[in-house]
Formats: structure tokens, sequence, C-alpha cells
């Protein structure tokens, strides 16, 4: 019995003593200051929650004769994302690089980068990033499968878009927030299940009741409310 009580005495004072070596994160020292900051790339990505995004959040530091900045202190915030690193120093071109890992709830994140400003003060730029959930991964691979060819103006290797050769022309992409934002849950059901005409729409749009199941097709309302552009009012994230 008193040896375990020596035991546990040592273990605890070996924590103490990591806790107390432990380093603490600062970051580091702004070598000069810029007076706007800027989005580069890396913005409107779309992952599964928890998940790495494939690429970068890059932003830019200029001055104020516009050109960039080297040396300018970029920090990046967001509840619930994890970013490497959460600070740096801009380089040459005056750009900082971030990787991004998307939260573990599902929603539409708000990244604010944030520089310090001679004499005072913050410059900022908000970027958005997309976190899916299960129903609205599920979406998304419907969507790939059935839609994409007529609401996605962009050929891939591995898809020929039809979005150009259709009458009336151009349907809306699914991130068309501004129209789709609109229409109500029941209603966009009903046009993927029973087809444009069901809403007075183009008979273009195809039915889907007898292909997709009405748990896919809830899937692909929540995936169209996750990517909207402006964001659905009432999606979740931060």
């Amino acid at each position: 019995m008193k040896r375990a009580a020596t035991c546990g005495l040592v273990f605890i004072l070996t924590l103490s003593g990591c806790t107390r070596h432990r380093a603490v994160y600062s970051a580091p020292t702004p070598k000069a200051y810029g007076t706007q900051i800027v989005e580069v790339s890396g913005g409107k990505q779309i992952g599964g929650v928890g998940s790495q995004l494939s690429d970068p959040l890059v932003v830019q530091v200029n001055g104020a004769d516009g050109n960039p900045v080297a040396g300018a202190l970029v920090s990046f915030r967001c509840a619930g994302l994890t970013f490497n690193p959460p600070d740096a120093l801009s380089d040459s071109s005056g750009q900082v690089s971030v990787g991004l890992q998307l939260a573990g709830i599902p929603g539409s994140y708000q990244v604010l980068a944030e520089t310090p400003r001679s004499g005072g003060g913050v410059v900022t730029v908000t970027s958005r990033e997309i976190a899916l959930g299960y129903q609205e991964k599920l979406g998304k691979e419907v969507s790939e499968k059935y839609c994409t060819v007529c609401h996605d103006p962009e050929s891939t290797p591995e898809r020929v878009s039809n979005f150009d050769n259709l009458a009336p022309p151009a349907p809306h992409e699914f991130t068309d927030g501004n129209t789709l934002n609109q229409m109500s849950d029941g209603d966009l059901i009903k046009i993927i299940a029973d087809g444009g005409p069901a809403l007075g729409k183009s008979p273009q749009t195809p039915a889907y009741r007898s292909t997709l199941t009405m748990a896919e097709i809830k899937a692909v309302v929540a995936y169209l409310r996750a990517v909207a552009d402006p964001p659905y009012p009432g999606a979740t994230g931060k």
C-alpha cells in the first residue's frame, strides 16, 4: 500500500514537471505593416466534417500603394476550425498560406484573417468554408451523379456540361442562393421528385421519384442549402 502511494506521488510530480516546462505558443512578431488584406485562393471549399481541405487558404497583405508587404503578421480565426499555422508572417509576395481542418459540425464557416495596421487597429478579410455532414455528403454524391451535368457550367474530364445547351438556357447552379434560398424545402423536394412542370418550371427538368428514394431527394435539398451563395439563412456553422 505504501509503495503504491509512493508511485502515485512520483507520477503527480512528473506531471507537474511536464506542465511547468510546457512551451507557451506565441505569434511571430511583425516586421512590417499593411493597409489591406485580400483573399487570393482557397475560399468556398467543400469537405466532410472534420476533414482536411485539399487546398490551402491563401491571403495577401498589401500596402497603401497597392504593392505586397513582406513580413506582415496574419492571424486566422474561426471557432471549431483548426489552422496550420494559425499565425504567420507574409512572404516576399505578401502572401500567407494556411492549411485548414474543418469542424465536426456541418455548416458554413466564416474564416477571419486579420493583420495589424501601423498606428493601431487591424484590417480583415473573411473567407467561407463549408463542412458537410452525412446527409449533405449523400446529397453531393447524388447531385454529382444525376444533376451536375445540367446545373454545373464547368466540364470535367469525367463529365461534359450540358449547362449551355438547354432551353431556357443556363439553369440555376446549385450554389445560386439568390434564387434557391427563396424556395421552400417542400418545393425543392417536389421539383426534384416530380420534375419542372410540377412547379410550372422547364419540362427539361426530369422527375426522379422513381429513380431516387425520398431520403436521397431530401439529401440533395440539404446539400443545396449547405452550398448556397449567399448562405441559406437556416444553415448551421459559424
